[in-house]
């Protein structure tokens, strides 16, 4: 099985981390990474694997060097000094010294209490004018980390933003190499981003947990919302510890009432297609030769938060008339389909507590 060899300091809790800083099936590949969370703090870990001409390692000698920090803001950083610490531990296994120099130099940086100072870190990969607005977004991640997420997955990427905008429990599988999957984790908690005061304090927040395995199954039993990934197939059959479950492209869930959710409606298809044709108007725009990828990252994040804002406020000003009624121009206002997303309302309403009627039921008035 896996073991920690050496960490720093000598005295921190690390149970069960020698298994999720190293996917399951990783034994198949040369190379991954993987986010990871642990208790408070996320992890990052490099993983590599060598073949070396050794009866007692049965051929292989395979190994992942990690840090852990409060936050996953900067953890993207120290990737490449990762990398070519894990493959300095494959070819002089027990020379820590460079590990022992890094500790020292970086023990410092961030704060020893939960949550103290890390929304003001900054997020690199934003223009400045818009990081006081979504410092919930703690990644340093490479240009185009969110498109590719949208090429992947289409059009289905509306039905992952309403299970997340429904603080859902969803679980990506994926063989390995996971660290690409780590970052589909990171971009479906993106899709529920609003940055509007006020809305739902009672409504749980959407955590990613990035990479879990059969070793979390009892932290996972306790939580009402996540979005997590992982290598293990028998996750899927635990259906109590997940609501959606996304198998490569492929987007399901167990609860009946949430299957009308699954259907691309009109109104998904029109908020693809807008999404598509701001891209490509952007790319348009920019002069050849010119790298546009970040600002590419800042469209996908703003069009996800400005529909939800567009969503909630609404909503919100409904609640606030006399007669609290939502109707078929409200949701079509709202970029909503009043037939196909009724189910996807009525759940809205609930999960974020917002006192509305719905009168959208009857089809001759859409």
């Amino acid at each position: 099985g896996n073991m920690v060899e050496w960490c720093l300091p000598q005295d921190i809790d690390l149970e069960g981390v020698e298994f999720k800083s190293m996917a399951s099936g990783s034994h198949k590949i040369q190379s991954d990474f993987i986010y990871f969370r642990k208790g408070l703090c996320f992890g990052l870990a490099c993983f590599a694997n060598m073949p070396v001409e050794s009866e007692l390692e049965r051929g292989a000698r395979m190994k992942s060097v990690g840090i852990l920090s409060p936050s996953y803001t900067l953890l993207y950083r120290y990737m490449h000094f990762l990398e070519n610490q894990v493959r300095h531990q494959l070819e002089m296994p027990g020379h820590y010294s460079h590990l022992e120099a890094f500790y020292d130099d970086k023990k410092g940086v961030l704060p020893d209490s939960k949550g103290t100072s890390t929304s003001q870190q900054p997020v690199h990969w934003l223009p400045s004018i818009h990081r006081y607005m979504y410092p919930e977004m703690k990644i340093t991640h490479p240009a185009g980390c969110m498109s590719q997420f949208i090429k992947f997955f289409g059009e289905q990427i509306l039905v992952l933003w309403k299970f997340a905008l429904l603080r859902k429990r969803i679980l990506i599988f994926s063989p390995p190499p996971v660290g690409v999957v780590c970052y589909r984790v990171y971009c479906c908690c993106c899709l529920a981003n609003v940055s509007l005061p006020g809305l739902g304090g009672t409504v749980p927040e959407s955590k990613p947990f990035f990479y879990v395995n059969v070793a979390d199954i009892e932290m996972l039993e306790t939580e009402v919302s996540y979005v997590a990934c992982t290598t293990e197939k028998i996750f899927e059959e635990k259906r109590d510890l997940y609501d959606v479950y996304v198998d490569n492209q492929n987007v399901k869930t167990h609860h009946e009432h949430l299957q009308p959710l699954l259907k691309i409606n009109n109104a998904d298809k029109e908020k693809y297609r807008r999404l598509n044709d701001q891209r490509q108007m952007l790319m348009y725009s920019q002069e050849v030769g010119e790298d546009c990828s970040s600002c590419e990252e800042d469209l996908f994040i703003l069009f996800f938060m400005e529909q939800n804002n567009r969503i909630f406020q609404t909503l919100m000003e409904v609640s606030a008339s006399q007669d609290k009624t939502l109707t078929a121009d409200h949701a079509r206002g709202m970029g909503l389909d009043p037939q196909g997303d009724r189910s996807f309302l009525m759940d809205l309403l609930e999960v974020y507590g917002i006192d509305v009627m719905l009168v959208i039921d009857n089809p001759c008035c859409t």
